[in-house]
């Protein structure tokens, strides 16, 4: 960031509360550009339309309709006047205008997708040297869904026997929790002594094999030497893509009677001094990084049904936790103290 964004969000601070600060850092990162769509153009921006749902995520409101009752309320609260000033509103959109623009931030690959705005994050603290990519971790965690599970012979028969049952989540299996009925965070990591962050992220449901989402959070790295993740994706495809790409992969595995000589090769490796070393850092990073969001964003079990919803409430929280973190380092506060900053 610029030394006068730097400057622009100290006066900030002395004047406002964090929520405010984050959303006038939001204005501030260079996102990238969405494609030009067909149509009608947007009354407000992907940017405005993201303020809005972070005021929503950092005020823990429960719904749209909560969220649009906060924006009325700016013509007799000076505070939610500010905080609709800072979200660059002109004024207070329809409620239905918050539950069509959720529908399509939480669409995969759509002009307002905040999958490329986690990548742009994680570029940037490894642009600005706040951690070293030379060794990042890969990984997943199962998310329950809210409320009753949904049995397989059920799930089968496409019988619903509770109307509290999420039928977009599905099962996944957790190898220190069994099954699990919900969804999965796929993530990459920074690794070392000084700031863990998340790199890049995805979101799923929780069947979807590790090995199928390794592509996708490892496109946007840059300068890694290494990626460590678990048993999940010791696969030949993922070995030759990480090549490619100019890392090596380091996970556990197998050895058979009829293993190729490359695969030996990449068991020696896995097994060596350094391997284990590297190997190591994944239990020190990605593992209580996954603790850490689940615990400031209270997102296990998940507080919304649908994989929209879900899809949405899950990748906010990888981004806000990122800018969150970002704003720390922009106003010299401690990194990682985030979780008494939301509500403020």
């Amino acid at each position: 960031m610029s030394p006068k964004g730097r400057r622009f969000l100290s006066r900030v601070l002395k004047t406002e509360s964090f929520l405010i600060g984050i959303l006038c850092l939001i204005g501030l990162i260079p996102w990238p550009i969405p494609a030009r769509r067909r149509g009608r153009p947007y009354v407000y921006s992907p940017t405005v339309m993201l303020r809005c749902f972070i005021v929503r995520m950092w005020l823990r409101i429960p719904s749209n309709n909560a969220l649009h009752s906060f924006f009325l309320l700016s013509i007799d609260n000076p505070y939610n006047a500010r905080v609709m000033i800072a979200c660059g509103l002109p004024r207070v959109p329809d409620r239905r205008t918050f539950d069509r623009r959720l529908k399509n931030i939480s669409s995969d690959g759509s002009d307002e997708d905040l999958r490329p705005r986690i990548d742009v994050m994680g570029q940037l603290f490894i642009a600005e040297r706040l951690v070293d990519p030379y060794i990042v971790s890969v990984d997943s965690s199962l998310l329950r869904a809210r409320g009753g599970v949904w049995h397989k012979k059920f799930m089968e028969k496409r019988i619903v026997p509770h109307r509290s049952i999420d039928t977009d989540a599905r099962w996944g299996k957790s190898r220190s929790k069994g099954w699990i009925f919900g969804y999965k965070l796929h993530m990459s990591c920074s690794t070392g002594q000084h700031l863990i962050v998340p790199l890049s992220a995805d979101f799923t449901t929780a069947n979807v094999p590790d090995n199928k989402k390794f592509d996708g959070i490892t496109a946007s790295l840059r300068g890694v030497r290494y990626a460590d993740g678990d048993e999940g994706y010791d696969d030949g495809d993922l070995y030759d893509l990480s090549r490619q790409r100019g890392f090596e992969l380091v996970c556990p595995i197998t050895r058979y009677e009829t293993t190729s000589g490359q695969r030996l090769e990449l068991i020696l490796f896995y097994q060596s001094d350094l391997g284990q070393l590297i190997y190591s850092w994944r239990s020190k990073s990605i593992e209580p990084l996954f603790e850490q969001i689940k615990d400031v964003f209270g997102i296990d079990p998940l507080p919304v049904r649908g994989f929209d919803k879900a899809r949405m409430f899950v990748l906010l929280s990888v981004l806000l936790f990122q800018l969150t973190v970002y704003y720390n380092h922009v106003i010299g506060r401690p990194l990682r103290a985030l979780k008494h900053m939301l509500g403020s």
